[in-house]
């Protein structure tokens, strides 16, 4: 057994899933497949341990 930790989270009140990998950084997303590719991704994964990321999703307004 690694020991790793993942954990994911449903947000109340929306359609979001957030997860947490076992280094600390945090995503959002939609696509429970798509959270967890991100996850297990580590360490190519984007951004600094803690702060949040989002997937962009066809609801979302254009950039």
């Amino acid at each position: 057994m690694s020991g790793e930790v993942y954990r994911v989270d449903w947000l109340p009140g929306t359609d979001l899933l957030s997860g947490i990998c076992h280094c600390g950084a945090r995503h959002e997303a939609e696509d429970p497949v798509a959270l967890w590719e991100w996850m297990l991704a580590h360490p190519d994964h984007p951004g600094p341990p803690g702060l949040p990321t989002r997937t962009r999703t066809d609801k979302d307004p254009a950039p």
